[in-house]
Parts: C-alpha cells; structure tokens; sequence
C-alpha cells in the first residue's frame, strides 16, 4: 500500500505506532530453509551421478546387497550435506538480523537515525550518496543518481527528479535529498529489504588450492585405471565386475565432504566473530585473512576517533572572524552532519556564533572536493567549504598561506568566500587510545601496516608516529609505481578513487592485502582487497562490498580476524594432508594388490565404509582445537605434498607388507578386504590426529566431536570386523595386530615429520 506525501514536518510517534500496527515492519520474510529441497539437489550433481551410476550397475549385476551400500553412501553424501547446509544457514540468518540499515528519518519534528525495518508509509528521510535505499520512497526536493540494477539489470545510472519515485534496494550514486516513503516490506517493488550479508561467495584461495589437489588426485586415479583395466584385459578378466570398483576409486578421491567441511569451519567462526561484534558477508573473506600480510588502513575514523575539534581558525580575508564562521555554518550538512561539519558547528558554537541557513546549499561531494551554499539579496554571498587542495586551485589571486600556520596539529579544511580563499580551519583528531596496542599487535604477527590519509605530510607523519608506524610517508601523487610497500608507514593525499589502484598496485607485487574503508568511494577497492573490511561508520555500499564488517571502532577486533583464519586454515590442512595421504595410500594398496595377487583386496562395501566413516570426521573438523601461529599462512603445495608423499609411504609400505602377512597365512579374500578395511580406517584417524597438530599426536587433545568420531569409527569397525556385519569376520588377533602396527608406524612417522 501506499502512504500519502506528508508535510515536511514528517509523522509523529502516535502515527509512527498505528502505521507499524498496520502495515507492519519494513522486512520481507525470508523462504525457509529446505532440507527436502537440499537432499534433492545433492543427489543432482556431478559426484552424485558417480554413485548412481556404481548403484545402477550394482542392480544390473544381481548384487543387492552391493547396491544397498552404494545407496547408503549416496544418502550419507547427500543428507550430511544437507545437515551442515542448514547449519550454515542458521548462522548466517543469525548475523543479518544482527546487522541492518540505519536511515536519518524526520519523527516529532526533529532528525533521528532508526534502523530502517522501522520505517512506515509516511515517514520523511533524508538521503545521501553511498545509501541504500531502504523502501520504496517520492523524492521531494533534489535530484538523484540512481544505481537501479538490483531490480532491473541495468549496471547505468539513472537520474531521478525530484517528484519520482525510487525504490528499495537501489543504490544512490550522487546528490542528496529528502524523499517520503510510500511503500515498505512486502508491498515495496523489490519485495524485500536489503540485506547487507551475500550468502553466496567466490571460491577462496584454499577452495582453490584444495580444487588443485583434487585435479591431482584424479588423475593418479585416472593412470592407475587406465593400469587396471589394461592388467584385466591382458588376464582376460570380465571388466563388467570391475566397474563398480573404478567408479568407487573416483569416489574417494572426489571430495564429497570438502563443501560440508567448509561450511562448519567458516560458519563455526563467522558465528565466533559475530558474538565479537564482527559480521562476516563472505566466507572466504576468514580463511583468506591466515594469509593476510599486508593492511591499509584508514586514518580518520579507525586509527584516530573520528571526532574531531577544530584548534584553530586563520582569517585570510577582510571580512569578520565572526561572519566566516557564520557562513561556514551554512555550508554544514542539516540532516546528516559528518564529523568535520560537526566540529565546525561545535567551534561556532563555543565562539558564540549562530548557525545560518542559506537557500541554496550543495553537499559535499568527492568528486568536486567540497560543500556550497549561497545567499541572495542585498549582499551575494558564495561559500565553499572543503579540501584545501582543490579550493586553492579554483582561487586564481591565491596568495602564500602565513608562516605561522602550523599544518602539524592536524588536517585543514578550507573556506572560500565568492571565489576567494578566506579562510582556514585546523582540524585536530586524536589517535585512539588502543590504536598504538593494536597496530604493534598486528605488525607481531607479521602484517605489514600501512597508513591511508587525506591529510598533508606533516600532520600524518605525526600520527604515524604516534601510533607506532614505521617507515617513510609519502604523497600518493610521488609514489613510485614499484615502491615496496614494506618500507611504507604512510600515504598521504588519497583520494577515495586513489585508493583502488593502491590496493591493485599491492596485489601485483604478490601480497596479500586486506584494507578497511568507510565510503561509498572505497566500495570497489574493498570488493578487490582479499579481505576488504567495512569499519563501525560505514556506509551502506562500503558494507555490501566489503567481506567483513566492524560493529566496534578501532583496530582490535582485527586480531579477532586473524585468529579465525588461522583456525579455519589449520583445520583444513588437517584435511588437506589427510585427504592426499589416505587417498594415495587407498589407490597404491588396490591397485598393487590387484597386480600381485590377482584380486581386488577391499570389497565394495567396505570401500564405501572407508569413505563414509573418513567423511564423519572430516565433517567435524571445523569444531577442532588448533594452534594459533603468529605470522601469515602461505599455501605451499609442496610442503603439503612432501608431508602427505612420507605419510602416504609409511602407510602403503606397512598395508603391503600387512597384505602379505594376510596372504601368506590363509586368509580368505573376504578376510583380506576386512583386514585391510580395519588398516586403512585406523591409520586414516591416526592420521588425523597427526596432522592436526605440531606436537606429538598423544601429547594434543583434540576436540569432543573430534575425539567422539574417531573414537566411534575404530569402534564401529572393530565391531563390524569381529561380527560380520557388512564385512566377512576375522579374529580378534588379526585385528589386535592391525591396530598395534598402525600405533607403532604412527609413532615412527611422527618422528620423521618432526624431523622435516
């Protein structure tokens, strides 16, 4: 429904209470998660048809017992998946109704800020470049550039009038203005409130790397195939019985839990960081962080308070002190003041000056470098109130500033009176006080911390040093294309736009660089940062853009950031390692094992017991205990293949030398396939418990999910091979002895990686 335009004067409390009883909050509720539907979808996909297509030749063979396994393996794959979806989910949920829009609106006629799932049909707001409009609205007074592609497509802007009409969930890229909103929730046009965190994200630089891992793994898979059939083509053997058998060997190499492994880890932290006032838009954004090594950041606003006093105002013109001041009152924001127009107004308050108004006004604008206003009448009065730089260039008479002005106590902010310079205020911003603490934290563990300001040299130099930074500053404009930022404290003289190329210029030199931004100009620069960081005062399209938002100022919560990467990185090496050394060890055993002794040594079903009970850990790795390390994260694929090469030895020369022993004393082939079924579950959990750790295995306690899962599938199986459920028995010696010799190779192979 829509709302009549109302007076300026905007809508009273008691309206604002029956409009909500009414029409309700300004939100859409969100389709619920389907568990049905994500089951479904997981049986529809490329690892899926793998399964289906073992389960559809297992039926053609009379094998239903064969068949049976395959379907419990697919069920298990496309539930467990489903489960740790849903999880996610959750957490997700959790943290956007944690996060939502703010909005000056205009209630019992003055200005307040409300979160915007609180406006109602009626209620006037003032909006600003960077906004996210939060209903549908009527523009009343300006003109706006509008970014309308959330609702048409269209990545151009388009120009509205004042009397249009824009709608929720587009972006305003320039003007500002009063707008009345005529429609929310269910009835706006988008049909939804915007919400700040993207579920869905680009693969991270560990998926990646993992997806490398996985093409390697395939392709060992693909020679040792390729060895199989040609071995049972040369014996004459029925290569129809052996397909099941290849498809199975695909299958425990593709990652059926990686996707699942990955959402508990990341959800497990994004739910940490959220309960540390840090919200999490991208998954990818945490684990990147392990890697982090280099950090821009802001200086107003997240080194200093962001609440700024002017120290001092020099005169440069013949007019009154007192009259400046009045006319840089005009040129202040009314609706929105930012922090510089307020320690204005605060100073000409204290000097006992009162704020004029003046009919027309322009805020400030980036791009121009300045606010304006002007006044008629009897006396035409221009004021231009902004960046010092660019109002010197547009006053052709400039004269030299006084020697006396010291640019050190902080930044400037200029004022021009019809085109000439009158005027200069000094802006003073304190650092924070856990400014300096935080920074050294942060450069302790190995980032690199760079400085972004606005400000002239002088005044940054003092802060950087004040806060610890080490290094030269230097202007953007001089910076030298292949500058190492590692001898960098500082840049100066950024613009919003600079910033970008800053971060691209960084990237190429090979690091990985995470920044901190407030502006709607830092959105893109945040969107191609590895770990863009929207801080407390952002605006809505900085936070959209970034990976991470600050709920806190200052600096601190960026240790938080760092630790949840390093957790989320050590878990996945865990099953990193453990997925190379497993998957190797399983592929050389069976392949060899057909070579020498003519059989395939592992029986379907427990081929598909190995995969399943492996998955149950791998799915609750993500809750693990882990070691934080104090510098960044590299993936270095060669060590992890080295570490992976001397497990997956030890493993296959113990399990060759166990065959034999089976082998050579009798057993049965189905007891040969339980044996190895025992071998290849036990040394894979020691393997986990290795991996997951610097220290000895014994001496680092793991997890309670992750001690109940290997807990449980040593048990399960020890109980699957006395009895015979599933798998042909064998005696409590075999078994006794499997799991003594993967207990004493577990304690050699520790003392080699300790050595390596």
């Amino acid at each position: 429904m829509s709302a009549p335009v109302t007076t300026l004067t905007g809508l009273t409390s008691r309206e604002v209470t029956t409009r909500q009883q009414k029409w309700g909050r300004n939100v859409v509720a969100q389709p619920r998660f389907n568990f049905g539907r994500a089951v479904l979808a997981r049986l529809w996909e490329p690892s899926a048809w793998i399964l289906e297509g073992a389960l559809l030749i297992e039926i053609l063979l009379g094998k239903p017992v064969q068949a049976g396994f395959v379907g419990l393996m697919l069920l298990f794959a496309a539930i467990t998946g489903a489960i740790q979806a849903r999880r996610a989910n959750r957490v997700l949920a959790t943290l956007t109704t944690s996060l939502t829009l703010t909005v000056a609106v205009k209630r019992d006629g003055t200005w307040q800020r409300c979160s915007a799932d609180q406006l109602v049909p009626g209620d006037v707001v003032s909006l600003h470049r960077g906004d996210l409009i939060p209903a549908d609205v009527q523009l009343l007074d300006q003109a706006l550039e509008i970014d309308e592609s959330s609702i048409s497509g269209e990545s151009r802007s388009v120009r509205h009038l004042a009397g249009d009409s824009a709608y929720a969930g587009t972006e305003i890229l320039s003007g500002h203005g009063l707008a009345v909103v005529t429609r929310t929730g269910q009835n706006s046009r988008s049909g939804k409130t915007i919400s700040l965190i993207n579920q869905a994200s680009a693969p991270g630089q560990l998926q990646q790397l993992l997806g490398k891992i996985i093409g390697y793994l395939a392709i060992l898979d693909t020679v040792l195939t390729v060895i199989l059939v040609a071995t049972a083509l040369i014996r004459g053997a029925n290569l129809i019985s052996l397909l099941p058998f290849i498809a199975m060997l695909f299958i425990a190499t593709i990652p059926i839990a990686m996707p699942s492994s990955f959402a508990v880890a990341n959800a497990v932290e994004a739910k940490q960081l959220g309960q540390q006032d840090i919200l999490v838009s991208d998954l990818a954004g945490i684990q990147t962080a392990a890697n982090l090594n280099l950090l821009l950041i802001d200086k107003t606003g997240t080194i200093t308070t962001n609440q700024p006093q002017v120290v001092a105002l020099h005169n440069l013109s013949q007019w009154p002190t007192s009259d400046l001041l009045g006319w840089a009152t005009s040129a202040t924001d009314r609706e929105n003041p930012s922090v510089i127009d307020a320690a204005i107004l605060n100073y000409a308050q204290q000097q006992h000056v009162t704020r004029r108004r003046a009919p027309y006004y322009e805020p400030f604008n980036p791009q121009r470098g300045f606010a304006e206003a002007s006044f008629t009448g009897d006396q035409h009065v221009n004021v231009k109130l902004g960046a010092y730089e660019r109002l010197r260039r547009l006053d052709h008479d400039a004269q030299p500033l006084p020697a006396t002005i010291d640019f050190s106590q902080g930044r400037t902010v200029a004022l021009m009176i019809n085109d000439q310079l009158a005027g200069l205020f000094i802006v003073q911003d304190q650092p924070r006080a856990d400014s300096a603490q935080a920074i050294h934290d942060l450069q302790a563990r190995g980032v690199k911390v760079i400085m972004l300001t606005g400000d002239n040299q002088q005044t940054a130099v003092s802060v950087a040093h004040q806060v610890g930074l080490s290094g030269t500053v230097s202007a953007f404009a001089a910076l030298d294309a292949n500058v190492d930022p590692l001898t960098l404290a500082g840049i100066t003289e950024v613009v919003p736009e600079n910033k970008l190329t800053i971060v691209q210029r960084f990237q190429k030199r090979g690091f990985v660089v995470g920044m901190t931004g407030d502006g709607v100009n830092d959105a893109p620069a945040l969107k191609q940062a590895d770990v863009g960081i929207a801080v407390e005062n952002a605006v809505d399209l900085a936070k959209r853009a970034a990976k991470l938002v600050l709920l806190t100022p200052g600096l601190t919560p960026l240790i938080n950031i760092l630790d949840s990467g390093h957790r989320v990185y050590q878990r996945m090496m865990t099953w990193t390692i453990t997925k190379l050394a497993r998957t190797a060890t399983l592929t050389l055993l069976l392949t060899l094992g057909f070579l020498i002794w003519r059989f395939i040594p592992l029986s379907l079903n427990a081929m598909i017991l190995v995969a399943i009970l492996n998955d149950c850990v791998t799915l609750v790795l993500g809750t693990d205990r882990t070691s934080i390390t104090t510098q960044p994260e590299h993936w270095d694929l060669p060590r992890l293949s080295r570490i992976a090469g001397i497990l997956a030895t030890g493993w296959t020369l113990l399990g060759m030398g166990l065959l034999a022993w089976t082998v050579a004393h009798g057993l049965t082939p189905g007891q040969v396939s339980t044996v190895l079924y025992a071998y290849l579950i036990f040394s894979a959990m020691l393997t986990i418990l290795m991996t997951r750790t610097v220290r000895p295995f014994w001496r680092s306690r793991p997890s309670i999910p992750v001690m109940v899962a290997v807990g449980g599938n040593c048990l399960l199986t020890s109980t699957l091979a006395l009895t015979g459920l599933g798998v042909t028995s064998i005696s409590l010696g075999s078994l006794a002895l499997t799991l003594v010799l993967v207990l004493a190779m577990g304690v050699l192979l520790t003392v080699v990686l300790r050595r390596h």
